[in-house]
């Protein structure tokens, strides 16, 4: 018998592991939309709580806005609030004039090694379309999601569902998982005005205390809680991305657990 061609055996193995993959995700605790700061954090101390997390990231990469740093310079800032996360991310940092100085693309990688260490997946390229839910009461218990070159090349092509006892939304300014909400479900009240111009100092603080439960099953983290709330945005300042994606997880933890 001919042996298997080694080109074969590629595709092969890559769509039966993938395969295997996207048929675990199809069932599991929380999904987390978006892989920026505070959805790789929420992902990290989820996974070390025992919950089966995925991240779903509509790029083909992880970060959201970190790469860019400030104005593309390349370094980044959180307060000492925020220095126990950045110890448990295992980063490099330094202190200057009382702030934490990380290197963006030190802080994208450690929080997705962080997250998957943990035990949290990450699949890449996979747009979120919409929510599933249940009435009576209302709750939100998955997504429906396709790849996003489908998405983007304009092609109607019907989703695959992702069913999960939490729903998060990471998706930062633009709150998309809550937008869907807010217009397929009326009877939620949702409404979403987006953030508000720069308060560096206030936005930080104010986005970790309105971080939470949204729904039964929905959750909000980072700046998806400050275009949720119309809370003041605070640049490339990631205090409060670290703290929301870490309290975020703490709620569900306590939601999921608790029952």
């Amino acid at each position: 018998m001919e042996e298997e061609p080694f080109e074969a055996k590629i595709t092969k193995v890559i769509i039966s592991e993938a395969s295997k993959e996207l048929s675990s995700a199809s069932h599991s605790d929380v999904i987390i939309v978006g892989a920026g700061p505070s959805g790789l954090t929420a992902a990290k101390y989820l996974a070390e709580n025992g919950l089966k997390v995925y991240v779903l990231e509509r790029r083909l990469s992880f970060g959201g806005g970190i790469g860019g740093g400030g104005m593309l310079f390349p370094k980044i800032v959180a307060s000492r609030e925020a220095e126990d996360i950045v110890k448990d991310f295992n980063m490099h940092y330094r202190i200057v004039e009382d702030l934490i100085v990380v290197d963006p693309a030190e802080f994208m990688a450690k929080l997705a090694t962080g997250a998957i260490d943990a035990g949290a997946k990450i699949i890449n390229g996979i747009h979120v379309e919409d929510v599933i839910f249940r009435d009576n009461p209302l709750r939100i218990c998955g997504v429906a999601a396709i790849w996003s070159a489908i998405e983007l090349s304009g092609l109607h092509v019907d989703p695959l569902f992702f069913y999960s006892r939490a729903v998060v939304d990471a998706t930062g300014h633009d709150a998309y998982v809550l937008r869907v909400v807010e217009k397929k479900l009326p009877e939620s009240r949702i409404k979403v005005p987006g953030d508000k111009p720069v308060y560096s100092e206030v936005g930080d603080k104010i986005v970790v205390e309105k971080t939470g439960r949204v729904l039964p099953g929905l959750y909000a983290t980072g700046m998806a809680v400050a275009a949720l709330y119309g809370l003041p945005r605070m640049g490339p300042t990631f205090t409060g991305m670290l703290l929301s994606g870490r309290k975020v997880a703490e709620v569900i933890v306590n939601d999921l657990k608790g029952r």
